[in-house]
């Protein structure tokens, strides 16, 4: 079975699982409160900017022969 990496890093779900199990384990080794919000929030701006680069990607990839030149001929 093969992981779709680029689905998963463009899901906004799994950058959420991942800043709350993180923050999980954070709590669990007694980490300070302020600690866990600063390690939250650069997950999140991580995630964040992730998708908004996949997400363009994919756009790009979509509009690349919309105006021909896709390398077709145009008749």
């Amino acid at each position: 079975m093969k992981i779709d990496w680029k689905s998963k890093l463009s899901s906004r779900k799994f950058w959420a699982l991942v800043a709350g199990f993180v923050g999980s384990l954070l709590v669990a080794f007694n980490v300070s409160e302020g600690s866990i919000s600063q390690v939250t929030a650069i997950i999140t701006a991580f995630g964040s900017v992730a998708v908004y680069i996949l997400a363009e990607s994919s756009v790009d990839k979509a509009n690349k022969g919309k105006d021909g030149s896709n390398n077709e001929k145009n008749e």
